[in-house]
């Protein structure tokens, strides 16, 4: 599920951190003007929109645009990504995180287009979110949902190393109403551990 956060953010709170590290077949950066054409049609789609919390149906124009520009205002716990094809560097979906709560901890969340699903393109961009947002924010826990119908999600979640919590519900833009979802949480001490593992393979 992408979690959005609505809150205006003045010229302080703006944030330069480096981009995540490119994965193997996708990498992150910025979303640009010249994606909105790819950007309404992958994101103007009811399957896209119905496992997510506040991405509309129909997904206009004006969403895409309205999309980029927040994008563009990244600060320390809000931060939103463009998830490219590093062969093309054509934008095939979005990814962010973002602080929802006050002292709580920062809610990820990510979609692809259905062209581009089934490929392992998610678990690669969840991969990068999660480094980026454990190396250059103070978070110590990160939490991830997805609806209960969507099993391709929660293997993204369990393959990112984020473990189960509970269930609850959300509402959903896209669906029409409140959904069933499972939550899913990442520890920093976690991370780090599975991170030491992968590297001493």
């Amino acid at each position: 599920m992408v979690v959005e956060s609505d809150g205006l953010l003045d010229e302080s709170s703006l944030y330069a951190a480096p981009l995540p590290q490119e994965a193997v077949h996708v990498r992150l950066d910025t979303p640009r003007v010249d994606d909105l054409a790819d950007l309404v049609f992958l994101a103007n789609n009811k399957q896209v929109a119905a496992n997510l919390s506040t991405m509309p149906h129909p997904f206009t124009a004006q969403d895409g645009r309205a999309l980029i520009e927040k994008a563009e205002r990244n600060r320390s716990l809000n931060a939103g990504f463009a998830i490219r094809l590093k062969s093309t560097g054509r934008l095939i979906g979005l990814t962010r995180y973002a602080n929802v709560e006050p002292d709580g901890p920062l809610h990820i969340g990510y979609w692809l287009g259905e062209p581009f699903w089934g490929r392992g393109y998610a678990t690669e961009a969840v991969h990068a979110l999660v480094d980026h947002a454990f190396t250059h924010t103070d978070a110590e826990e990160l939490q991830g949902s997805c609806r209960v119908t969507n099993p391709a999600s929660r293997r993204v979640l369990i393959k990112s190393g984020f473990q189960y919590r509970d269930q609850s519900m959300i509402r959903s833009l896209g669906a029409g109403g409140s959904v069933p979802i499972e939550r899913y949480t990442l520890e920093k001490a976690v991370w780090k551990s599975l991170k030491g593992w992968g590297q001493g393979r």
